[in-house]
């Protein structure tokens, strides 16, 4: 069954000049500063405070703070369907790149770390909603992000993935609101203070199906911990500047989508629960519409059932059914 699905990788520069393909997720974290009147004003702001805070975890040989800069790639994968000219736009990931300016060289850092798929937009924007839908309490529909799982797992383990990445991905989110984190008394050089809740988050559950599960890091000077999936291990695999141009990556965006947690004025103590209603925090000068952006999840899970689910339903489920690495 594998046979029927095939992938083009595509990869496009992440700078001040970005402007998002027609393809592209409007609400993906990225795609989401590119519009309006200070798309590009959002844009320098973001670059340099990515800049900014590889260089104040990478201080070592770095007197004046300013020997790094990361350059972004947008990787957009469409999935190719029974071999013909029907494909889809299935994922969308951010892959670092590390330029030291002192010696002009130029290294690969971390595939992943953003994550935006149509599939899970349409898991949990859609799926979710309508089983849920006049129901007290939340329950999970029969194999949910099963479909979602295996298409990334094929992803990864794909010629298109091996002949242009050359180590797993690692993807890195906000934490949940709704449970409380406790540090473990485990600190890491790069990573920070580890911290763990009990029990499993619908997250972790969606993401274990893709093959990935999760550590929570507080890095240096942060004030709450991220959420790190990975495949494999994640303290060994990594070198300490790819791990640092994920943090500085993904601790920007979510400084601009997630103020309340991770723009606090106070940081995450010994056990931590956030909360979007924190008031005691700071505001970027990046500027956003976030009930749009919500919005704007509802309709993409639904233009992802009308031209993906629905006209390939059947063998989906076959194939999903009959997967196996």
């Amino acid at each position: 069954m594998n046979k029927n699905f095939t992938f083009t990788v595509k990869s496009s520069s992440f700078d001040e000049n970005y402007n998002p393909s027609e393809n592209t997720r409007i609400t993906t974290n990225f795609a989401n500063l590119a519009r309006g009147k200070n798309r590009q004003e959002n844009l320098r702001n973001t670059l340099v405070m990515i800049d900014n805070r590889f260089n104040t975890l990478a201080h070592w040989d770095n007197p004046k703070g300013d020997r790094y800069a990361v350059e972004l790639e947008i990787i957009s994968v469409e999935m190719n369907i029974e071999g013909n000219s029907n494909s889809f736009p299935v994922i969308e990931i951010l892959k670092t790149n590390i330029i030291d300016k002192k010696t002009n060289k130029r290294t690969e850092g971390i595939v992943g770390n953003n994550f935006s798929s149509y599939v899970r937009d349409y898991d949990f924007s859609v799926l979710l909603l309508e089983h849920n839908k006049n129901k007290a309490e939340l329950s999970i529909p029969d194999n949910f992000g099963a479909l979602h799982g295996n298409i990334f797992k094929h992803f990864v383990s794909s010629n298109e993935y091996k002949n242009n990445f050359n180590k797993p991905p690692v993807i890195c989110l906000s934490i949940s609101s709704k449970d409380t984190y406790c540090q473990t008394g485990n600190q890491h050089p790069v990573l920070g203070i580890e911290y763990q809740q009990d029990g499993s988050t619908l997250t972790e559950q969606y993401f274990e199906k893709m093959g990935l599960q999760v550590r929570y890091f507080m890095p240096k000077n942060s004030v709450a911990p991220l959420a790190f999936y990975f495949s494999g291990d994640l303290l060994s695999d990594y070198t300490d500047l790819e791990l640092i141009s994920t943090i500085s990556t993904m601790e920007t965006f979510q400084k601009i989508y997630r103020p309340e947690i991770y723009n606090a004025n106070s940081a995450a103590g010994q056990c931590y629960q956030p909360t979007l209603n924190h008031q005691d925090h700071s505001l970027t000068k990046i500027v956003y519409d976030r009930e749009e952006r919500s919005q704007l999840a509802i309709e993409q899970g639904k233009f992802t059932e009308e031209h993906f689910i629905k006209p390939y339903k059947t063998l989906f489920e076959q194939w999903s059914a009959n997967y196996a690495l």
